[in-house]
């Protein structure tokens, strides 16, 4: 059996990004076990299911590992809003991974429930408590469940390069802001030493005028 790739393991991933593994997210996972060896039972949204999955992509026993990832292993569940208790702070918009969370700054936020993965990374930072857990009471089937995995992943990835293009732009807004500061500065320096070297003029100019 060839040694599978990161991609490959990513593939069974739930892509909750929700850091429970360890990792900052479901691909650096996939990296420390395609690279490292690490072991494949961290995955708690994924379960038993993913476990079993990993297993067997990788050529190793799941059987070790089944009893504690049955116990420890995260129910299906989405996040919710009391919306009537959100100040708008917008520290659940930045926690999110998969941009599943609308609202503006000081206007009342509210999660889409068709995008969240019940990653809880936006419960922390509400300063007001208001983010519930709400569980699924149906098992998703396995379709459901790949549909929903590459669908978090596609809102991941954006979210990742929208914040990049961010940093970008606003790298780019202070060195603009920096440059024209400077080009401010040059012209102000450049006027004054021009009125200072004209005074000088005119005052050797009168001082010569007073002695004709």
């Amino acid at each position: 059996m060839s040694k599978p790739s990161a991609k490959d393991i990513d593939a069974l991933l739930p892509q909750t990004q929700c850091g429970d593994c360890t990792y900052s997210g479901c691909m650096p996972y996939a990296k420390a076990i395609a690279e490292e060896g690490d072991s494949i039972d961290r995955c708690l949204p994924g379960g038993v299911k993913t476990l079993k999955a990993l297993a067997a992509l990788t050529g190793q026993a799941a059987e070790p590992y089944l009893d504690e990832m049955a116990n420890k292993q995260k129910p299906h569940q989405v996040v919710a809003i009391r919306e009537a208790e959100c100040i708008g702070c917008t520290k659940c918009i930045q926690a999110c991974p998969v941009d599943a969370i609308a609202g503006a700054a000081k206007l009342m936020h509210t999660v889409i429930e068709d995008e969240c993965t019940g990653c809880e990374l936006c419960i922390e930072p509400c300063p007001m408590d208001c983010i519930d857990i709400i569980a699924i009471n149906h098992e998703p089937t396995d379709e459901e469940r790949q549909t929903a995995a590459d669908k978090a992943r596609t809102r991941y990835y954006y979210h990742q390069y929208r914040l990049e293009r961010n940093e970008r732009e606003d790298k780019q807004r202070h060195q603009t802001a920096k440059l024209a500061k400077t080009e401010i500065k040059a012209a102000d320096t450049a006027h004054a030493r021009k009125a200072y070297i004209e005074a000088a003029r005119q005052r050797a100019r009168a001082k010569k005028d007073s002695h004709e």
